[in-house]
């Protein structure tokens, strides 16, 4: 299926496929997620298929709204799509934008809307093995620690927010 992200050409938003977007580094829109539990941050680890930045640790999501999606929307479908949360109220705190090497000659610029949720004790995430391998609870100084100690397996999007935009994400929680 060819996924069409709302992607700026001469100054306009276009649709544009999915991959053509990271291979000519286009600028478009996308959604970042951060959920939120007692001090700790749920992170993700990226499934073997995805066809970039495999097995890395990122946010506890993140995607491209479609052509005609709204961000929270797409924030709430892909929580689903990729953990099986449900329900949980997402907080934008704000947009950022950024442009990153993600390897294979693929580029990552993106104007991201930043959403953070707060999950309950009594909820776990159920990982869709298409799309993440794994999951773990992290405190953000033990996260800050783990990506001095092994930044190649971060994505490069989580140590920009974390190095850039950590208080902003995480100011109310």
């Amino acid at each position: 299926m060819n996924i069409h992200i709302p992607t700026w050409i001469d100054g306009t938003l276009q649709p544009v496929e999915k991959l053509e977007v990271h291979q000519r580094g286009l600028r478009h829109k996308a959604v970042s997620v951060f959920i939120v539990r007692d001090g700790n941050v749920l992170l993700q680890r990226r499934a073997l298929g995805k066809y970039h930045t495999p097995g890395l640790w990122a946010n506890t999501c993140c995607t491209h709204p479609q052509w005609g999606e709204s961000n929270l929307d797409c924030a709430t479908r892909r929580l689903d799509e990729e953990l099986g949360i449900v329900g949980i109220p997402l907080t934008f705190r704000d947009t950022v934008e950024y442009r990153a090497d993600v390897g294979g000659g693929l580029v990552e610029h993106e104007v991201v809307d930043i959403f953070v949720g707060e999950m309950p004790i009594n909820v776990e995430p159920v990982i869709n093995p298409d799309e993440v391998m794994d999951t773990i609870w992290r405190p953000l100084i033990g996260l800050a620690e783990d990506m001095l100690q092994a930044p190649d397996g971060f994505t490069p999007w989580l140590k920009i927010y974390l190095r850039e935009y950590s208080d902003l994400i995480f100011e109310k929680t």
